[in-house]
């Protein structure tokens, strides 16, 4: 691999980059809390080829929703039932808009 696909690698938001120790002091959490959402599968980290937990930052960002829930007073499973309904409510908008703007560019005048 070059070194210009390595660096590639730093902005991809699902490149594993940060070990559970990491990813646990950048949450301001412990370990146990990433297993527990782990164990909830509200996220799968990958592993190392020696089997450590992996994280990307797009998982950091679920696992800080996470850690604002339950810091809210929220049990972790209520927290991760929320997040999933959250994602799931996001993408369900998304299309909707992306099915909008269809009908409205093949139909323009039903729209106006």
């Amino acid at each position: 691999m070059t070194a210009d696909g390595a660096y590639g690698r730093l902005d991809d938001e699902d490149y594993p980059a940060y070990t559970m120790g990491r990813a646990a002091e950048m949450l301001g959490t412990t370990p146990a809390f990433l297993r527990a959402i782990g164990e909830a599968r509200l996220i799968t980290p990958l592993r190392s080829e020696g089997g450590h937990r992996r994280y990307s930052r797009y998982q950091l960002r679920i696992a800080g929703r996470a850690r604002e829930l339950v810091d809210q007073g929220t049990p972790i499973e209520a927290a991760c039932r929320i997040i999933i309904l959250e994602d799931q409510l996001e993408e369900a908008q998304r299309l909707n808009a992306q099915y909008r703007r269809a009908a409205e560019a093949a139909n323009p005048t039903a729209a106006s």
